[in-house]
């Protein structure tokens, strides 16, 4: 999930941030990540497999509501399908508009569609992929969020997480060759060497080596939030991944107590641990149930 602020550049590795500090946000505060995230698992409670039309009413909600934190192309998508443009229309246009826009914006917020797919691949990686069709159709980001979901998928299995990369890059093959060679090169790159910049083939890559080169949950996120630069989205992705690998009882109970927040469209509900908890018990039982 969104760490409560977004970093500037890379911080050297021994000079790296540890606790949920204060920023523009409160300490432990959700961003855009966790937001989109949580609508996400909405729809998918609602409607699984997922309904395009309904996640895309949920994201105009969300929109309109006046998040903190939109990015540029996601900005784009939602302002036109508030103004009524069905969504397969507003997320092919401003993709024809910005044909190399491949941005972390689906990646981000796929992981419910693991967790309502959590014993079922076909449907973990037409969901995964479906949701991000909704506001991102460039090929890395349908890839790279079902490539994500399949590594949690195998993790849940009881994979390693060098097994479980290397099980989703077999299982997956619509992920495009630059995106997959950035994941397969990622545990063998140096830190200063990693960008993690909006773009999803970076997002991935860092969250893959934070994966890959830790040992624990609170290290995994620890590094790829110290990164810089988009590092709420990288580290939520991390955080996903190593969440997966490592178990709820991992996070650093600081962290677990820490965090709280409001969602744009259900302003003065507090969201904390056990309210997440709750929803993902909920999506792992969803799956033909809506």
């Amino acid at each position: 999930m969104g760490m409560p602020l977004e970093f500037g550049p890379q911080r050297p590795a021994d000079r790296l941030v540890r606790e949920m500090r204060p920023g523009r946000l409160p300490a432990g505060s959700f961003t855009d990540d966790t937001e989109m995230a949580l609508a996400l698992g909405e729809s998918l409670l609602a409607n699984c497999p997922l309904n395009p039309g309904d996640l895309a009413e949920r994201f105009v909600r969300w929109y309109r509501a006046g998040p903190d934190d939109i990015g540029v192309h996601l900005g784009k998508v939602l302002s036109l399908m508030s103004q009524g443009d069905a969504w397969a229309a507003a997320a092919g246009a401003v993709q024809a508009q910005y044909p190399e826009a491949a941005g972390n914006g689906s990646v981000m917020r796929c992981w419910p569609a693991a967790l309502a797919h959590w014993d079922d691949l076909p449907g973990l990686l037409a969901d995964s992929r479906l949701q991000s069709r909704v506001t991102h159709p460039h090929a890395e980001c349908v890839g790279g969020s079902a490539l994500v979901n399949a590594i949690i998928y195998f993790l849940v299995h009881s994979a390693t997480p060098h097994e479980a990369v290397a099980q989703a890059l077999d299982a997956v093959h619509d992920v495009p060759t630059g995106l997959r060679q950035a994941v397969e090169a990622a545990p063998s790159r140096l830190r200063t060497e990693l960008k993690n910049s909006g773009w999803v083939r970076e997002t991935v890559e860092s969250a893959v080596w934070g994966l890959l080169t830790t040992d624990s949950f609170e290290e995994a996120v620890i590094q790829v939030a110290n990164l810089g630069n988009d590092a709420d989205t990288a580290a939520a992705v991390a955080g996903a991944l190593a969440g997966a690998a490592y178990g709820l009882e991992a996070i650093p109970q600081q962290w677990r107590e820490t965090l709280r927040g409001e969602l744009p469209w259900q302003r003065g509900r507090v969201w904390r641990t056990e309210d997440l908890v709750q929803l993902a018990n909920r999506l792992a039982q969803a799956e033909g149930q809506a």
